[in-house]
């Protein structure tokens, strides 16, 4: 048997003859060790991030399509419903009941207005009615006063009841087509003479030919709120209609009053009663 040597005390090695084994590095084997610790540990961690990568990749494959479905880390947008509005052409209710007016605004045509009276109470027409080619005499009885007549009286026109045949001739005035207007009338008296307003009085006058007289000679038809009357209203003075004023037949601006509709309506018939 090999005889034991005791190991010389390492304290000392130089004095007791001892020296270190040079042909081996020192702490090998701790080296390969902590080597072999770091790999499996770097495979390990490779191992694992391989997983965790996969599994979603396998949850996202198993997983049925979702058209709703969005990407981690995006900002989702609330998705419109699929519900079809309510109302034609696909409008909601409100939509297309604050469209439906533009739409029959443009495709339906606006209903014609419709005819006002005739002046002489025959029939409906236009606002400013054509007279007609034959003479017709006519008489104008008050709407408020039913048994007063326009009547010439001094050269003027006064709203008087009727006395005798001389009044009654007074009273009747003949219809022809308007001097400055002929769709408007212009209303004659038996000698000749003109029913015009002058200095807004209503007057009878010869014609002079004067553009002048014309117009002042010239009325014309427009409905009155009171059934079967009619108001005129001059050609050149627009809004001024004839009206009866303390008995005296005048030309005044149109004022929306009871009384003002009442003394401006006239019934125009055949001849005073």
């Amino acid at each position: 048997m090999p005889e034991n040597k005791s190991r010389p005390s390492q304290d000392q090695p130089w004095e007791n003859g001892w020296a270190p084994d040079t042909s081996r590095a020192p702490g090998t084997r701790r080296l390969w060790l902590a080597g072999g610790m770091a790999v499996a540990t770097i495979v390990a961690c490779a191992t694992a991030i391989v997983v965790m990568e996969r599994a979603p990749d396998e949850q996202t494959r198993s997983a049925p399509a979702d058209e709703n479905t969005t990407a981690p880390g995006l900002i989702s947008f609330a998705t419109p419903s699929e519900t079809p509005p309510k109302g034609k052409s696909g409008l909601s209710t409100a939509e297309a009941a604050t469209r439906a007016p533009r739409q029959q605004d443009a495709g339906t045509p606006k209903p014609a207005p419709k005819p006002s009276k005739s002046a002489s109470g025959e029939g409906g027409s236009s606002a400013a009615p054509k007279p007609p080619a034959a003479t017709t005499w006519r008489s104008f009885r008050s709407v408020n006063y039913p048994d007063r007549y326009w009547h010439v009286s001094g050269g003027s026109v006064a709203l008087d009841p009727v006395r005798g045949s001389e009044s009654r001739e007074d009273s009747t005035f003949k219809q022809v087509k308007g001097l400055a207007d002929g769709s408007c009338y212009s209303f004659a008296t038996h000698d000749g003479s003109y029913l015009r307003h002058r200095t807004f009085v209503l007057r009878t006058e010869r014609h002079d030919g004067s553009a002048q007289f014309k117009q002042d000679a010239t009325f014309c038809p427009r409905d009155s709120s009171h059934s079967g009357a009619t108001m005129l209203e001059s050609v050149n003075y627009p809004g001024y209609f004839l009206r009866h004023k303390n008995f005296v037949v005048r030309l005044e601006r149109f004022e929306y009053s009871s009384l003002y509709l009442a003394d401006s309506s006239f019934r125009m018939v055949g001849g005073p009663a």
